[in-house]
C-alpha cells in the first residue's frame, strides 16, 4: 500500500493481514474523515480499490455508490482496477447474480486485491446458496450453475455435498431444506429480490 502523508494505515493493514475484511470499509471511512478534517490532499493516492471493495464485501452497496461518485475522474481513468471493482458493485445493484461472477472473472486482479476478491466471492456464493435453499424445492442444474457462477459439473459437486439430490434424467436438483431456525434468519427483502430476478429470467 502506498504511503499517504502522515496517516496511520496500520489498522487497515492489520485487518487485511488477519483477513478481517468486514472491518475494511469502516476503517477506510474513518481514515478518510480524518484526512478530510486535516485538509490533506489525498485524492490520487487513496487506496480506493480496497475502500470500494470493503463496502462491496460488507454488502453496503449504497455506501459503495456514494464512494464511487466521489472518486476523482483522474483516478477512474488511470486505475482500471477501481473501475473493475465498481463493475461488481453495479452488478450487485442491478441484482445481476450471474453478472457478478462475470465481473470478477473478467479482470486480472492485483496480488493485494486478489485475496479480498476471493473472500468476497466465497461469501457471496454462500449467501446466494442460502437464498436458493429458501426459494426452491427443486431447481434445474442449469439455473443453479447460473446463480452460483459455476460449471454444471462443479455446481453438482457443490450442492451434493450440501445434501441436495440429483435427478440425472431430468437434470433437476431436489433442494435439502435447512432447519427452521436458519431459514428464519434470511432477509425477506433479499428473498424478494431473488424472486424478482427469477421472474425476469423466466419471462
Amino acid at each position: 500500500m502506498e504511503e499517504l502523508t502522515s496517516m496511520d494505515f496500520s489498522l487497515l493493514g492489520d485487518a487485511i493481514a488477519s483477513k478481517s475484511y468486514d472491518k475494511i470499509a469502516d476503517i477506510c471511512d474513518n481514515l478518510m474523515l480524518q484526512v478530510s478534517a486535516e485538509g490533506v490532499a489525498f485524492q490520487n493516492d487513496w487506496p480506493y480499490s480496497i475502500h470500494l471493495l470493503g463496502h462491496i464485501y460488507a454488502a453496503d452497496i449504497n455506501s459503495a455508490r456514494f464512494l464511487w461518485k466521489s472518486i476523482p475522474s483522474a483516478v477512474k481513468e488511470n486505475q482500471p482496477e477501481v473501475v473493475a471493482i465498481w463493475c461488481i458493485g453495479q452488478k450487485l445493484w442491478k441484482r445481476d447474480y450471474a453478472g457478478v461472477y462475470e465481473a470478477v472473472r473478467s479482470f486480472d486482479w492485483s496480488p493485494q486485491i486478489k485475496p479480498l476478491i476471493a473472500a468476497f466471492l466465497d461469501n457471496y456464493t454462500k449467501k446466494i446458496f442460502q437464498l436458493l435453499v429458501a426459494a426452491y424445492s427443486t431447481i434445474s442444474v442449469h439455473d443453479t450453475a447460473l446463480y452460483l457462477g459455476m460449471s454444471e459439473e462443479d455446481v453438482t459437486n457443490y450442492v451434493l455435498q450440501e445434501g441436495w439430490s440429483l435427478d440425472s434424467a431430468a437434470r433437476m436438483f431436489t433442494v435439502k431444506k435447512q432447519d427452521i431456525v436458519a431459514e428464519q434468519k434470511l432477509d425477506p427483502s433479499k428473498l424478494q429480490r431473488l424472486t424478482e430476478y427469477v421472474f425476469h429470467l423466466e419471462h
